[in-house]
């Protein structure tokens, strides 16, 4: 069991002032450490890694130098060079067993994930089964996806264009610490596409992204395709950035300008999945009951440390006091709780930094007016870096929970009186990584949808349609990023398309005794008939 509250006040129990140990939550093992991280270049000084729900050392973790990152991508573009040459079909294998294996071994993850991060369990098996089911759709799709395609050519039967997606070589990818499963799956479509990866996880959470690689490896994975280095941005990330042909991020907007700036100046590509502030919309015809169960959900999923969560709600004001009453009363029913089960609604913030910004913004917030209709309030009653789910109303333009990414368990309340009004305050923003709208008409909730300026927008749902829809694109516009996840997109982003045409019979020049003004006047009406003719 685990020490479980609820979130509303009350005089501290024994069994919440129990720490995790006492309770029986299994850390992880010196040899499962050992096992994931065995083989990493690690010339640095090694790290202590901090647990969550305790505040006690989890693990001790090699550190990489930059002349191990360039060692990492010596051997990736080696290992490279082989891989490539497979057939996409080939390469596709160990992945359709990775997803089966996951599964399997999902009480191992689920704890790594939990210790690290401090998510609480049900969170956990959300991310598990987002990164099984991302890895099974790209392993799935890239026989077809990256197999030469014929095209448009110049004549038709005279020009035969066919393109071929190669890959870019050895990409480098850096995944954050709040979905570090999940995220860390960015590397399998890369790695599908034909190249190889060097791969910084955040320290924080490298146990959880170094495991499917360990897996992988059992699975028959050469060890050289997929590179881990750890250690500090400044360390390792610049080294990375001289080397890689392309590099995907998941981040801050702040440190993704940085990154934009430097692939630029390479120029090579960049996929950036950056910050948001996320507008949820109920309109007049939502339903009430549906809407606050979702809203709970969308707003503290792995207590609000989730780049997709919702930040903000917009409620029509014919339904904003109910909404607030009835929202107000299933967010401080909410359970806490630092333990490897089922039991607790919402887990820790990750770090004291996290626990710090979070509540400096809401007292913010609180001394310019601002009222807490729930939460409010850390509970070091439970563990270091609990939070308290927090619903706020009236929080004033110039406070920085306003307009300002937040990151945690904490969401604002807002009315409005037209649609308008409503999609001008969502649009009311630097970022457009996602967004809901809740009503009972769904094309109504579309046409909404259609003018809100968000790589994902959901109906009747905070962010899981639009982020587990596998097939269709997952990524940003505006301060939220460049590039998407999943889909068609998700692997080709990892390749550079080549146009290989051959030209037959007849070319470009006259034919012979024919004057160039007589073949300009053959090649206007031959385009006129094509077009007639829908051929072009």
């Amino acid at each position: 069991m685990s020490p479980t509250s609820p979130m509303s006040p009350m005089g501290e129990s024994s069994e919440s002032r129990k720490s995790a140990d006492a309770v029986g939550v299994r850390r992880p093992d010196a040899p499962l450490v050992r096992r994931l991280t065995a083989g990493l270049l690690a010339g640095g000084e090694p790290v202590a890694t901090t647990a969550p729900f305790t505040g006690d050392t989890l693990a001790v973790l090699p550190q990489s130098t930059a002349a191990d990152v360039e060692a990492a991508f010596a051997a990736a573009r080696e290992a490279q060079r082989r891989w490539a040459a497979l057939p996409a079909r080939r390469r596709a294998e160990p992945f359709l067993r990775l997803h089966d294996l996951m599964l399997s071994r999902r009480e191992e993850i689920l704890d790594l994930l939990q210790w690290e991060n401090g998510k609480a369990r049900h969170h956990a098996m959300e991310e598990l089964m987002e990164a099984a089911s991302s890895t099974l759709y790209a392993a799935r799709q890239a026989p077809k996806v990256l197999r030469p395609q014929r095209r448009q050519g110049a004549f038709p039967l005279l020009t035969q264009a066919v393109e071929t997606p190669h890959p870019k070589g050895v990409v480098g990818i850096i995944t954050p610490w709040n979905y570090p499963l999940a995220l860390t799956m960015d590397v399998i479509p890369a790695l599908l596409a034909g190249n190889a990866v060097v791969h910084k996880p955040d320290n924080q959470t490298a146990l959880s992204s170094l495991w499917p690689r360990a897996l992988l490896l059992e699975l028959g994975l050469p060890a050289d395709l997929w590179q881990v280095v750890l250690g500090r941005s400044k360390v390792v990330g610049d080294p990375i950035m001289e080397h890689a042909d392309f590099i995907g991020f998941t981040g801050s907007t702040a440190v993704g300008r940085t990154i934009a700036e430097q692939a630029g100046r390479r120029l090579i590509g960049a996929s950036l999945e950056l910050g948001g502030k996320n507008p949820l919309l109920v309109l007049a015809d939502a339903d009430l009951d549906h809407t606050v169960e979702a809203a709970a959900r969308a707003c503290f999923a792995s207590s609000g440390q989730l780049c997709v969560s919702v930040e903000r709600i917009y409620v029509h004001s014919s339904l904003y006091d109910q909404f607030v009453t009835r929202f107000g009363a299933r967010v401080r029913a909410m359970k806490l709780g630092a333990g490897l089960d089922f039991t607790a609604d919402m887990g820790s913030l990750t770090s004291q930094g996290q626990l710090d910004r979070i509540s400096t913004q809401v007292e913010q917030a609180r001394a310019a007016g601002a009222t807490v209709v729930a939460g409010g309030r850390p509970r070091p009653d439970i563990g270091p870096y609990f939070y308290e789910p927090t619903v706020l109303t009236g929080v004033t333009p110039e406070v920085p929970l306003r307009k300002e990414e937040t990151f945690g368990p904490v969401v604002s309340v807002y009315s409005f009186e037209t649609e308008e009004e409503a999609v001008r305050a969502a649009n009311d923003s630097v970022y457009g990584l996602n967004a809901s709208v809740f009503s009972r008409d769904v094309r109504r909730a579309r046409r909404v949808a259609a003018r809100i300026e968000s790589g994902t927008v959901n109906i009747n749902e905070g962010y899981a349609s639009a982020y587990a829809s596998q097939g269709a694109p997952m990524g940003g516009m505006k301060d939220s990023g460049l590039g998407r996840r999943h889909g068609r997109a998700g692997l080709l982003k990892y390749t550079e398309p080549q146009n290989v045409s051959s030209q037959h019979l007849l070319g470009f020049d006259p034919p012979a005794r024919m004057s160039r003004g007589d073949y300009a006047k053959l090649l206007a009406t031959s385009l006129r008939t094509l077009k007639a003719l829908r051929i072009r």
